[in-house]
């Protein structure tokens, strides 16, 4: 009797093959979609680059704002300086060493102008060209164009040059424009001989100069001055012993005369 064989079926593709060509198509289409993103990147930052001003005229814009609130001349400022370097600390540790912005920073920043407020991590390059050219704007375009500046500025001009200038214009609060100005009218001093209790002090006005006034919240100024402080520890600045004793510093506020 013939032995019959029974008809061969082809034989099933393992699963295993199956998942592994879906997730090749996967990574083939990420691949696709990230070249488009990094071209259209790519090309929005260089015509972000051609809309934006140039940042030549970024001396002449702070000479501007000094004379308006009649502080001095930004070569005054020596730089770095105490407060320059505690600033430094607490809004832009990286300064340094990026050019002029932060990943990071740049999304965080994003995303708060989209939730309508200021939430960030803005370089001082950036918070120098909200100073100096979008003073007014607090909208995404303004970030952007904020982040693409800040680019600029650390491209044409040095770091002290950037840090002296920032210094120069940033608000400390109590009508004082710039650092010459604040070192005066809080302390009667001029910038290079404050103590660290003094320059921690005016580096954490930055942030909020009218929730921080020492003259009128000197329980909050002394709050955030400790948070400077810590972050001079952070950083390797300071031991906690040196933090701690600026902190227990006095501070030796000027009373305003009535």
């Amino acid at each position: 009797m013939r032995n019959l064989r029974e008809p061969r079926t082809p034989a099933a593709r393992p699963a295993t093959q199956g998942s592994a060509s879906r997730a090749r198509r996967r990574k083939r289409a990420a691949g696709l979609v990230l070249g488009v993103l990094i071209v259209v990147g790519a090309l929005g930052s260089v015509l972000l680059w051609a809309l934006t001003p140039p940042v030549d005229d970024l001396q002449r814009r702070v000479a501007d704002r000094l004379a308006t609130h009649g502080a001095t001349e930004l070569d005054a400022l020596p730089v770095p300086d105490r407060v320059g370097q505690a600033v430094v600390a607490t809004e832009d540790s990286r300064f340094f060493s990026d050019h002029g912005v932060d990943p990071r920073g740049v999304v965080r920043g994003l995303l708060g102008g989209l939730a309508g407020n200021e939430d960030g991590g803005a370089t001082l390059d950036q918070q120098l060209a909200k100073l100096l050219y979008t003073p007014e704007r607090t909208d995404v375009g303004a970030k952007i164009e904020q982040v693409i500046l800040g680019v600029k500025i650390d491209s044409g001009y040095s770091k002290q040059q950037i840090l002296r200038a920032y210094l120069a214009s940033v608000y400390f609060g109590q009508g004082y424009y710039g650092l010459e100005a604040a070192a005066h009218g809080y302390f009667g001093l001029a910038p290079g001989d404050l103590s660290w209790a003094q320059a921690s002090l005016l580096a954490g006005l930055v942030q909020a100069p009218t929730a921080y006034d020492p003259l009128t919240h000197l329980d909050l100024a002394k709050q955030r001055q400790r948070d400077v402080l810590d972050r001079l520890v952070d950083i390797g600045v300071f031991s906690r012993v040196q933090a701690d004793a600026a902190f227990a510093e006095p501070l030796r506020l000027r009373v305003p005369q009535a």
